[in-house]
């Protein structure tokens, strides 16, 4: 099926919150980085499971139990297929990408790093793939290093291949930069890591809502995923962990659902990938996601790197004409962001102004500080796409702009 059989104006159909008017205007959504809207089926699949469905998983064994226990390992699967992991023992449902992270940093990094021992992060990492490493910096004594990107906002391999060495223990990146849109070539960077005996873990927030991804082919150690990103629900995600690493690594947090027996003298932990999931767990969350990734799937995931691609390209061309306007990261390789900046203006009160024109958009660092210290720039304005997007969102965001900059210069 080829992208243009896709009838996007359906698929746009499907998401409520579009009818939606902001300030007398039709919305225009363009905060997908931050997080993205919910499609009909998922919002269904929510309101079922609390009408129908409602009960605590894996400690009932009563039918209610049984049948919600059964959504939520389904859920499970689903994810296991859309990562193409080996095993579901592969998959633990935590809050979201940035607790996937610090699970990661304060198990699996805390047990295996000492004094002296060095993590890599790139410089357009977003907050939550910085904070946890400087945190053990400070408690082990290990070394953050910072592989830093060009004026276009891209990564050199050989810088990379440059800074490792037999005291890299582990590489955190992200697939694709929020604040940039920049597409970083992970694959190559995994060979790297482990050319070296380094482990290596990928933020795949951005990602896994635009692009497949394939975590055998990668062949990564670690991989996270954030539901919201994706059109499903806040607070549920993913952390894709290798079997052999997940077996040795320590619980993350203790209670619930993890352990097999308790006593006063000696805890048992449980399977995987229960080890890792304390406590009644977001289930609803869950299943919800489960239902953003049939979506997704239903759609085709190149087909919306597709549609999205054309998004950018006419995005870029028409921002480029305005007068003023600096686009902040021109990677070869980006997903569907733009960020920029207007010469004399404040992001804020741009995106601000925006708004009455019911136009949504990020205003900020987002979350990127050193992203924006790179650029010596205080705020973007981000434009990011998701599925629902068309050329008249576009549209109307140019013109909205041009609208704004009347009033502030």
């Amino acid at each position: 099926m080829s992208e243009n059989s896709i009838d996007f104006a359906q698929i746009r159909a499907q998401f409520p919150i579009l009818n939606v008017c902001e300030n007398g205007h039709p919305l225009v959504y363009l905060d997908n980085g931050a997080t993205s809207q919910k499609p009909q089926s998922v919002i269904d699949a929510l309101e079922k499971y609390y009408r129908e469905e409602n009960a605590n998983v894996h400690r009932g064994v009563y039918g209610l139990s049984e049948r919600a226990t059964e959504k939520y390992e389904g859920a499970r699967e689903k994810v296991r297929c859309f990562l193409n992991a080996k095993s579901t023992k592969e998959i633990v449902f935590v809050r979201g990408t940035t607790e996937a992270i610090n699970l990661v940093a304060h198990s699996w990094v805390a047990e295996n790093l000492k004094e002296g021992d060095e993590v890599i992060v790139t410089e357009m990492e977003h907050h939550s793939n910085i904070v946890p490493w400087q945190l053990l910096r400070d408690k082990l004594g290990i070394r953050l290093n910072v592989l830093r990107m060009n004026q276009k906002g891209e990564v050199c391999l050989n810088a990379l291949k440059s800074m490792v060495s037999e005291k890299t223990k582990m590489i955190s990146v992200t697939h694709m930069s929020n604040a940039l849109g920049t597409i970083n070539p992970v694959k190559e960077m995994v060979e790297i890591a482990h050319s070296v005996g380094a482990k290596i873990m990928i933020d795949g927030a951005q990602a896994t809502p635009h692009m497949p991804v394939d975590v055998q082919d990668l062949d990564c150690d670690f991989y996270a995923l954030s539901g919201h990103k994706m059109y499903g629900p806040t607070g549920i995600g993913v952390l894709y962990a290798k079997e052999s690493l997940l077996e040795i690594m320590p619980p993350y947090q203790g209670g619930g659902d993890m352990i097999y027996s308790v006593s006063f003298d000696k805890t048992e932990y449980n399977v995987l990938p229960y080890k890792f999931e304390a406590g009644t767990p977001h289930i609803s969350g869950a299943i919800g996601l489960a239902a953003a990734i049939d979506f997704l799937n239903d759609v085709g995931l190149n087909h919306i790197a597709q549609h999205e691609a054309q998004l950018l390209k006419y995005a870029t061309e028409q921002l480029s004409k305005i007068d003023g306007l600096r686009i902040i990261g021109e990677a070869d390789v980006k997903g569907g962001v733009v960020s920029f900046i207007i010469e004399g203006v404040h992001p804020h009160d741009m995106a601000t102004l925006m708004d009455q024109d019911g136009i949504a958009v990020r205003a900020s660092h987002h979350c990127a500080m050193p992203v924006m210290q790179h650029f010596d720039v205080p705020a973007t304005i981000r434009a990011s796409f998701g599925v629902y997007n068309n050329l008249d969102d576009i549209d109307r965001l140019v013109a909205s702009i041009n609208e704004a900059k009347e009033m502030l210069l």
